[in-house]
């Protein structure tokens, strides 16, 4: 199966601008958010799609390989063999991961490991990062909810 151009799946043309780029995605990715529609795979699919898109043109650098040299300029960039596609490597938890970044807002990123760690001084952190599971809704999220937790962690 071969793969739709990233500025067709996104509605955009060529010469769009990263704000341009970034509206386009945002549209597509709250329609088809999983949360919306669950349990429709279409729309699942569509929503990955729509990601792998915005993740190749919203970076300068993946963009310019892939105006220059379409799919192919990209081969391997997600970690997979058959480069940025549904079976290379890209999945939904990378398309959510993706999402998240840059709609998530108010530090929730952060906060779950989706944004860069920092320290004092901009020092990274030391140690491992901790995983949490929180099942959320897209108008959680888009709301801003607040949740409490209760995290244990073992310190040496």
């Amino acid at each position: 199966m071969s793969k739709r151009d990233y500025y067709e799946v996104l509605g955009i043309g060529r010469e769009a601008s990263e704000e341009e780029i970034k509206k386009a995605y945002r549209k597509l990715a709250f329609q088809h958010h999983p949360d919306r529609n669950q349990g429709n795979k279409e729309a699942e699919e569509k929503f990955k799609e729509a990601t792998e898109a915005y993740e190749v043109l919203r970076d300068k650098e993946k963009r310019s390989r892939y105006d220059r040299n379409g799919h192919a300029g990209l081969e391997g960039a997600f970690g997979g063999a058959q480069g940025p596609g549904f079976g290379g490597g890209f999945d939904l938890h990378d398309a959510l991961r993706a999402f998240m970044r840059d709609f998530g807002g108010g530090g929730f990123g952060d906060w779950f490991g989706f944004g860069e760690e920092r320290g004092p001084r901009g020092a990274s952190r030391r140690g491992r990062d901790v995983q949490i599971r929180l099942p959320l809704t897209l108008d959680e999220i888009a709301s801003g909810a607040e949740k409490k937790l209760k995290v244990r962690l073992r310190v040496r």
